[in-house]
């Protein structure tokens, strides 16, 4: 590591000007959270391997900046070379940089890597003791980079109408209207996800997104797409015709901008503006709209201030409000992936009691430890392998959602853990285990979290568990009225939890995708401000996701989607109509970690309710045994 370090502060050196500072985030040029190997430069530079965090290289200093999921992980990968930064507990880093840097620094930035916005805002803070941003022509990181991955030609594949339940035409119809209300001319779309729903198209250019590394550029007359062209068969090029997209290539977005910034950017393709059955030309628009959070500051800078519109992309709404072909595949990949858990957790139950002697999922009772044989051992890894054995084996399974996040015990407290070949803990029938995981199927995407445990549950445990579950109940189980945002939420998962002073450092809750990323905008449900930008809408979904984590001992989440669906309530105060939420995931909670006697009436109700649905829904994937198994987790809770 302090060879890298050594390297990159040699070639900070001999920059023009020399740079005081290299910024390195984790965002490709599409800002996305999850990026493809080739662009982990955070991690290739720092060692650490969270999806979230910033680096900062100074002349003598490396600091790493990440959120609260990752504080543990930062801690155990940063050599001695790196200081962490907590963000929400330390300063930010553009306040650490104008605070510690000496004046008129030059900080080093790749201009495809970071957001407007954030380039915007670390202007800002830099403006009082003239500091600057220098964009650099070619990425630092890169140069020292000796055995990057190369980027791959993964093939474009054509996403069914049936899957996607609207046409391309219908969706650009809906653009351009967009586009005419707000007086732009043209919208450049950088988010990956964007690119993709809009399109109809699906790839795996990025590890666990079916998503393809392009740009888009929509006009009032014209629809272009900046791809590999590798990656486009004949076949998907006949679809890009036929939806009058032009296809060009990945590296011609910037020159394209250039001529954009003079509305001189025209098609080869006989497209019009009365194609697009808007009944208005776009000739009285003057603005370029860019979504600041989404779009690169390169693309920013080849334009002139007054010509862009910086506003969200209209996109992300409309992406995140599935339409009846979305949520009726939502609904199916998410029966059938609760089929997959409950299968596996059967599985687990049964080689947890063989291998080591546990009294299992149901009971408590004591029983003779035993070690296992090699052949039985079991791991974090070689378990979270079998989850995905029984997902493959369901219909329209394309892939995880995400690396698996399963954890044994002290491992478990950390919140976005990955488990390593050469490092993973064993299976433990005396420690909690949770597993956080997802898939991706043709027609949905989902997101679980179960914790459960083998052996006998402390007191603590199950005070615990019961807390972050009695939070989930009041979230998931909530009437709101519209116009509510997921900030005014997130309080109904932590009151519970408040109560014994407990809390946790992650937000409640994001939308997740249609066959696309897992993580969707642009509402969630968190204590953070952003939360405050979007009111939850009906067709939003949204995870319900309170956990509790206590360092080097354990840690508890229990996570369901949730669609957001209008709400019949005995009155309606203001008119202003409410909302609730629809569970469409389907996998029993662990009654043996619950202490029923911290339940109320109405808790319990909840529970054997949703239990039920879970053995009505998930009983046609069942054989006798599993089916017996799951009888028994989900029986009626009494309280004599």
């Amino acid at each position: 590591m302090a060879d890298k370090l050594s390297a990159l502060r040699s070639l900070m050196a001999s920059h023009s000007p020399p740079l005081h500072a290299l910024i390195v985030p984790s965002e490709d040029y599409h800002q996305s959270e999850y990026v493809s190997d080739r662009d982990k430069r955070r991690q290739f530079i720092s060692g650490f391997s969270g999806s979230a965090g910033l680096a900062l290289i100074t002349t003598d200093d490396a600091r790493l900046w990440t959120d609260g999921r990752y504080f543990l992980q930062a801690e155990k990968q940063l050599s001695d070379q790196w200081k962490l930064m907590r963000m929400g507990e330390d300063p930010a880093v553009e306040i650490w940089m104008a605070d510690n840097l000496p004046e008129e620094a030059a900080i080093g930035i790749d201009p495809w890597s970071v957001s407007i916005d954030t380039a915007q805002r670390w202007e800002r803070a830099l403006e009082k003791n003239q500091q600057k941003l220098i964009s650099t022509s070619n990425n630092l990181v890169d140069q020292i980079w000796n055995d990057r991955p190369e980027a791959e030609a993964n093939p474009v594949k054509v996403q069914p109408l049936e899957f996607a339940g609207r046409t391309v035409a219908e969706k650009l119809q809906d653009l351009r209207r967009k586009l005419m209300q707000e007086k732009v001319h043209s919208i450049i779309i950088s988010a990956l996800d964007e690119v993709a729903w809009l399109f109809n198209i699906r790839g795996n250019d990025v590890s666990y997104c079916p998503v393809v590394h392009a740009f888009a550029v929509v006009t009032s007359a014209a629809t272009f797409v900046y791809v590999d062209q590798r990656k486009v068969s004949p076949e998907v090029q006949t679809y890009m015709m036929e939806n009058k997209i032009e296809v060009r290539n990945y590296d011609a977005v910037g020159a394209d901008v250039d001529l954009l910034a003079f509305n001189q950017l025209a098609s080869s393709l006989p497209v019009n503006a009365a194609e697009n059955k808007t009944g208005e030309t776009g000739k009285d628009c003057n603005f370029i709209w860019m979504d600041p959070r989404s779009c690169c500051y390169a693309l920013y800078s080849k334009l002139k201030s007054d010509q862009v519109l910086l506003q969200q992309s209209p996109l992300a709404l409309a992406k995140a409000l599935k339409n009846p072909a979305e949520m009726e595949g939502l609904k199916k990949a998410h029966v059938r992936d609760g089929a997959a858990v409950v299968q596996f957790l059967v599985w687990l139950d049964k080689q947890m009691q063989e291998a080591y002697g546990a009294p299992g999922y149901f009971s408590e009772a004591e029983t003779e430890r035993k070690k296992p044989s090699e052949a039985q051992k079991l791991t974090e890894i070689s378990v979270s392998d079998k989850l995905e054995g029984f997902r493959a084996s369901k219909e329209h399974f394309r892939g995880l959602s995400f690396p698996t996040i399963s954890s044994v015990g002290p491992n478990a407290a950390i919140i976005h853990y990955g488990p390593n070949p050469q490092t993973c803990a064993e299976m433990d029938p005396d420690r909690i285990y949770l597993f956080d995981s997802g898939a991706q199927y043709q027609d949905g995407t989902t997101d679980i979290t179960r914790t459960v445990h083998f052996g006998q549950p402390s007191a603590h445990e199950k005070a615990c568990y019961t807390g972050v579950l009695k939070g989930h109940i009041a979230l998931g189980d909530a009437r709101f009225p519209k116009g509510t945002n997921g900030h005014a939420l997130d309080i109904l998962a932590r009151i519970p939890l408040w109560k014994y002073g407990l809390d946790y450092r992650h937000g409640t809750g994001h939308g997740i995708g249609s066959y696309l990323n897992v993580h969707e905008g642009p509402h969630l449900i968190s204590f953070r401000p952003q939360a405050q930008n979007v009111p939850l809408q009906a067709a939003m979904t949204v995870t319900d996701e309170p956990g509790y984590y206590e360092d080097g001992n354990f840690g508890i989440r229990l996570e369901n989607v949730l669609i957001v669906n209008e709400a019949n309530t005995e009155f309606n105060f203001g008119d202003r109509g409410y909302l609730g939420f629809e569970h469409i995931t389907w996998a029993p909670y662990q009654r043996k970690l619950i202490n029923l006697s911290l339940l109320t009436p109405e808790e319990i109700s909840w529970v054997n309710t949703y239990h039920s649905r879970c053995r009505e829904i998930l009983t046609p994937y069942m054989n006798d045994t599993e089916m017996a198994w799951l009888r028994k987790a989900t029986e009626p809770i009494y309280i004599l």
